[in-house]
């Protein structure tokens, strides 16, 4: 695609976006790529719930926070997780670690081993480095593609293509695509299913990569290999033993499964695992892990109950908002008793807005740093067309300190999930 003819694509769908506003922006539509192809030759943008229409310029509202967060990372020495060997690890140096949160040494052992749990307590002196490696990486890969998306400068496509190429391409530094050492026990187990949830974050890069797509940066080999990765950590997600019983979890650890591999299904334009990702959502996480009233009761019973509520609904609006189609809407899917993703967007609200009036016991860690500017409150707008979900996630942090919110927070550049870069991306600068 030439430059000129990628100016008037931009110039067109921004026209169709100030027409059509964003109602309803499931990420359903062909993401067209430099030599024409399309990543995932779905539908186009998906009708509000209730027909209503609610224009959103996210673009314009976060522009100054992206481009502050951006510049900052121009300057980032590239990330990687061999920086970092991990003691405890039987693995190799591309092979990524961690330790079970709420594990801790054994006081009545010499050793400690094997580690004993205390749930809802994380152990600060567990190994965690490769999490803050793959989290800064995705910070930063993530506020560059939001700032390509609403200035055009090359500069910030460049940067994180470089980034992305340390971290999953490059023969040294490459993270491997698997995870067979995360949310290890020591003493106990070398790695657990459940430490998938680890990778969480890679979710928003793969929606990064898309954003960058037709940028000078991304060469067709560097597409190519980036694809390969996502697609092999997808095919092992989905065959190896600890991928099933993580995608068989019956609490959140199951949904954050799924918003990777649809993220990343999107990215490699696997329709089979897209549609895998939909059964699961109408077939399972609806009818079982939500109440009548909309609550997650498998989170409400945890000593973090607050903060797993959050978790377990903004993965699911992820979820709608990856997923829905036209012909497949998961923003008004329902079940016969009315149980879908609005039912718990309105029972969770009121709690959001006024966390003082939650009825449940306040979470044993972290309760005061809930909630920040959760990405369900804006796809809920952009849904629903309700103001309310609007003017609260707009008056919500959305750069968060607290160490273990930054953990659970699968979005920090909504930009980058709403549209096409056509549609957000304004003149270069």
């Amino acid at each position: 695609m030439t430059h000129d003819s990628a100016g008037q694509t931009r110039a067109v769908s921004r026209m169709l976006v100030m027409l059509l506003g964003i109602a309803g922006t499931g990420l359903a539509g062909s993401r067209v790529h430099e030599n024409g192809t399309a990543a995932v030759p779905a539908g186009s943008p998906v009708p509000a719930g209730d027909g209503r229409k609610l224009t959103i310029d996210v673009a314009g509202f976060d522009r100054q926070r992206i481009l502050r967060l951006a510049d900052r990372a121009l300057d980032m020495t590239p990330m990687t997780i061999t920086h970092f060997r991990a003691p405890l690890s039987e693995g190799g140096p591309h092979d990524f670690y961690s330790n079970g949160d709420y594990w801790w040494p054994d006081p009545n052992k010499p050793d400690g081993l094997p580690y004993i749990q205390r749930d809802g307590q994380s152990n600060p002196g567990n190994f965690s480095a490769h999490r803050m490696e793959l989290r800064d990486m995705r910070d930063a890969v993530a506020a560059l593609a939001a700032a390509y998306a609403v200035s055009g400068r090359e500069e910030y496509a460049r940067k994180a293509v470089t980034l992305l190429h340390v971290f999953f391409l490059d023969p040294e530094t490459r993270m491997n695509p698997s995870l067979l050492y995360a949310q290890a026990i020591p003493g106990r187990v070398s790695g657990r299913g459940i430490g998938i949830i680890d990778t969480l974050h890679l979710a928003e890069v793969a929606m990064a990569i898309l954003e960058i797509d037709t940028s000078e940066a991304m060469t067709a080999d560097i597409r190519r290999d980036l694809k390969k990765w996502f697609a092999d950590y997808s095919e092992w997600m989905t065959t190896h033993k600890y991928g099933l019983d993580e995608m068989n979890a019956k609490n959140n650890h199951s949904v954050a499964y799924m918003v990777q591999l649809a993220a990343f299904a999107t990215l490699t334009g696997d329709m089979q695992k897209l549609d895998l990702c939909r059964e699961r959502y109408k077939k399972v996480f609806v009818p079982q892990q939500m109440a009548a009233d909309g609550s997650f009761p498998q989170e409400l019973g945890r000593t973090k109950p607050y903060g797993y509520s959050i978790f377990q609904l903004d993965n699911m609006a992820i979820l709608c908002q990856l997923l829905s189609t036209p012909e497949n809407d998961l923003w008004t899917f329902t079940l016969s008793d009315g149980r879908g993703i609005r039912k718990a967007v309105e029972f969770l609200y009121p709690y959001l807005l006024d966390k003082s009036k939650w009825p449940h016991r306040p979470d044993v860690q972290h309760f005061e740093a809930w909630p920040v500017r959760q990405p369900v409150l804006l796809f809920a707008a952009c849904a629903f067309g309700d103001q309310k979900y609007l003017d609260l996630w707009k008056r919500l942090d959305p750069d968060p300190a607290d160490p273990e919110v930054r953990r659970n927070m699968a979005i920090t550049q909504p930009l980058l999930w709403l549209r096409f870069p056509a549609d957000v991306r304004a003149e270069p600068d």
